[in-house]
C-alpha cells in the first residue's frame, strides 16, 4: 500500500471537492472555515472543484514539476539536512544588498550556478543577496513578476531542493538571503485561485491585474503563511515586498503591519533577525516608522529619489519622471533628507507627492537605494544600462555615493564591473495572444516617457532573454577590471570608516554648487574623524578646498590633492 498524504485546500464556495492523486480520486470532507481535507496517495496531485473534472493545481503547491497548469507534487521540506545551524543572521543595517535575477545571473540560470558566484559578491562587500521572484510562472523564463504559484520555486531554477542548497551556501559564505515576493497581484497565466475562492478583489485593479482581496481573512492568512514559509521553511533572512502601494487594504490593521507583527514574533522564536523591506512609490515614512509611533513597523523601504538624483546628475537625462531632478540640489536634498519629493510638486504625477521623513528620529539605513536596479534598467525602452553613456570615472562616482552615502546600498547584477549586457524585459508566454498583449502594453507605457517605441525589443523573442544574460568573461577586460577594483576598494573603506555607516541624518552635511556642479557630502560618526566625499558633476575641471588631507579613493587617475583638491570633469574623491 502506498504512503498516504493528508491533503487540505480552502474552497469556501465549493459544494464538492475531490483530490486526484496518481490514479486515485478521493472525495474530500468539508471542515470549518471553508477548508476541505482527505487522505490519499502521496505524489503528483490536484483538485477537482464542484462537478468539474478538470484537475487543478494546489493553491499552496510546494512543487510544480511540469508547469503551473499541471498537477502539483507533494514535497518534503524536512528531507534537506540543513547545514546552517551556526548562522545567527545579518540585519541590513550597515549592509550592502545585491539584486540578481537567477535566469540571467549565470549562463546556466540556476540556483546551483548562482551559488558558485557567492565569493565574488563577498569581494565587493555584499552582505545580502537579493533574489528576484522565484515562484512558479508559466513558460521557461520570466522576470518573475508573473508568478502564480507563490509557495513553489520555478523548476527551471532547480526547484525547492536547489533553493535550500542555495540558502545553505549563502549562509556558509556569511551572506544573508533576501527573497523578492509579490503579494499585490498574480500573473495572467495559470492563476486558478478564483476557482477556489474569493482570492481577488472585485473592486479595482492595478496595471498588473486585479487587486488581491485583503478584505477576506483567509486570503490575508494565505499571504502571512507565505511570509512564514520563506522565513521558517526556507531559512530566508529578509523579504523584499514588491509594490506595496498596490496593496489595497481598508482594515484597521493594515496587512503590512500584520506582516511586521508576525515577522517580529517569528524572529523572536527562531532567534535570528528577520526583516521586511518594502518597495513603495509613495515616499511615505509611515512604512518604516515603528508601530509604537503609529507606523507599520517595516525594517526598510526603497527610495527611488536617490536613484533619480544620481542618474540625472551623471547622465543629464530629464525625460519623464527624471524632469524634477535636474538641479543637483535635488540629489543634495535626497542625500540630506532621504526623499526629494516629501510633499513637493511632482511634474510627472501632476500633483504634490510624498511626506517628509523625521530625520531627528529615523535612521538613514532604513532607506535602500541604488544607482541601478532591475526596474530602472529593465523598464527603459531598450533595457540599457548607464554603462552605455557614462565613462569609468562617472560609474565610480555613482558607486562612491552608494558606498559612501548615508543609506543602505543595493547593487544590481553586473554593475560592479560595468557590465555591457542590457537587462531587457522578457517573457515566454506560451499563449500567443498573451504575448502580443504584453508587447503592446509595453509600447503604451513608453509613450509617457517619450521613448521611441521602435527600439523596444519584443519581450517574447528568446533573444531578448539571451541578450540579458551576464557575460562573466568581461571581468577579464581592462576597463571592467578597473571598475571592479574600484568597487572592492569602496567596500573596504565602508568596512573601515565608521562614518560611512553612521545612521544619523544630522551628522551629514551636503553642499551643492549649481554653477560649478560640485557636490560635497561630509559624514561624521560620534568622535570619529569626518569623511569628505567630493564630486565634480560638471564639464570643466574644478579645484575645491577641502578640510581632510588623506586622499583614500579617487574615481579618476588625474584627481590630485595639494593645497586643494583638483577634480577632472565627472570625477570624485573620498578623503579622511
Amino acid at each position: 500500500m502506498s504512503e498516504l498524504h493528508e491533503y487540505r485546500v480552502w474552497a469556501p464556495t465549493a459544494a464538492r471537492m475531490r483530490v486526484v492523486a496518481g490514479d486515485e480520486t478521493v472525495e474530500m470532507s468539508q471542515g470549518e472555515g471553508g477548508w476541505w481535507h482527505a487522505l490519499a496517495s502521496a505524489g503528483d496531485y490536484g483538485f477537482q472543484i464542484d462537478d468539474d473534472d478538470a484537475v487543478r493545481p494546489d493553491p499552496r503547491s510546494l512543487r510544480q514539476p511540469n508547469g503551473v497548469h499541471e498537477r502539483s507534487r507533494a514535497w518534503d521540506a524536512s528531507a534537506h539536512g540543513w547545514q546552517d545551524a551556526g548562522w545567527t543572521g545579518r540585519p541590513i543595517a550597515g549592509g550592502v544588498l545585491y539584486e540578481l535575477h537567477l535566469g540571467t545571473f549565470t549562463s546556466e540560470g540556476t540556483l546551483d550556478a548562482a551559488a558558485e558566484r557567492l565569493d565574488h559578491l563577498r569581494s565587493i562587500g555584499v552582505t545580502h543577496v537579493e533574489l528576484l521572484p522565484v515562484n512558479g510562472f508559466n513558460g521557461t523564463h520570466n522576470w518573475g513578476y508573473d508568478g502564480v504559484a507563490w509557495f513553489a520555486v520555478h523548476e527551471g531554477y532547480g526547484g525547492p531542493d536547489a533553493y535550500q542548497r542555495f540558502v545553505d551556501a549563502a549562509h556558509a559564505a556569511g551572506l544573508a538571503v533576501v527573497q523578492d515576493v509579490v503579494y499585490n497581484h498574480l500573473g495572467p497565466s495559470g492563476n486558478y485561485l478564483p476557482l477556489y475562492g474569493p482570492y481577488l478583489s472585485s473592486e479595482g485593479r492595478s496595471t498588473w491585474g486585479d487587486h488581491v482581496n485583503l478584505a477576506e481573512p483567509a486570503v490575508r492568512r494565505y499571504i502571512l503563511d507565505n511570509v512564514r514559509y520563506w522565513f521558517e521553511t526556507m531559512h530566508v533572512d529578509a523579504l523584499r515586498l514588491d509594490a506595496v502601494h498596490a496593496l489595497v487594504d481598508q482594515s484597521d490593521l493594515h496587512i503590512l503591519e500584520e506582516m511586521a507583527i508576525e515577522t517580529a514574533a517569528l524572529s523572536a522564536h527562531l532567534g535570528r533577525p528577520l526583516e521586511l523591506i518594502a518597495e513603495s512609490d509613495l515616499n511615505d515614512p509611515k512604512l518604516i516608522t515603528p508601530r509604537e509611533a503609529g507606523g507599520y513597523g517595516l525594517d526598510g523601504q526603497w527610495s527611488d529619489d536617490f536613484h533619480h538624483g544620481v542618474h540625472v546628475a551623471l547622465t543629464r537625462e530629464t525625460e519623464g519622471y527624471y524632469a524634477d531632478f535636474e538641479p543637483i540640489a535635488a540629489l543634495a536634498k535626497a542625500l540630506e533628507r532621504g526623499f526629494f519629493h516629501d510633499g513637493t510638486y511632482s511634474s510627472f504625477r501632476g500633483r504634490d507627492h510624498g511626506h517628509p521623513i523625521d530625520t531627528e528620529r529615523s535612521l538613514s539605513w532604513r532607506l535602500v537605494v541604488s544607482a541601478q536596479n532591475h526596474d530602472q534598467i529593465g523598464n527603459r525602452a531598450r533595457g540599457d544600462r548607464t554603462t552605455e553613456v557614462l565613462d569609468e570615472s562617472q560609474l565610480l562616482c555613482a558607486a562612491l555615493l552608494l558606498y559612501g552615502g548615508p543609506f543602505t546600498p543595493m547593487l544590481f547584477q553586473g554593475e560592479e564591473w560595468a557590465a555591457s549586457t542590457p537587462f531587457q524585459f522578457f517573457t515566454s508566454h506560451p499563449e500567443p495572444e498573451l504575448g502580443k498583449a504584453t508587447a503592446e502594453g509595453r509600447l503604451e507605457e513608453f509613450e509617457q516617457m517619450g521613448w521611441d517605441p521602435a527600439v523596444v525589443p519584443d519581450p517574447q523573442d528568446p533573444q531578448t532573454f539571451e541578450r540579458s544574460k551576464l557575460d562573466w568573461a568581461e571581468l577579464q577586460g581592462e576597463g571592467h577590471a578597473r571598475v571592479l577594483e574600484g568597487y572592492r576598494q569602496l567596500a573596504a573603506l565602508r568596512a573601515e570608516l565608521e562614518a560611512l555607516t553612521d545612521p544619523h541624518y544630522a551628522r551629514n552635511l551636503v553642499e551643492a554648487d549649481e554653477q560649478t556642479r560640485v557636490l560635497r557630502l561630509t559624514r561624521r560618526a560620534g568622535m570619529a574623524d569626518a569623511v569628505e566625499i567630493v564630486l565634480n558633476l560638471g564639464t570643466e575641471p574644478q579645484t575645491v578646498p577641502v578640510s581632510r588631507r588623506d586622499l583614500r579613493f579617487q574615481t579618476h587617475p588625474d584627481v590630485t590633492l595639494a593645497d586643494a583638491l583638483t577634480l577632472p570633469p565627472g570625477a570624485g574623491a573620498l578623503l579622511a
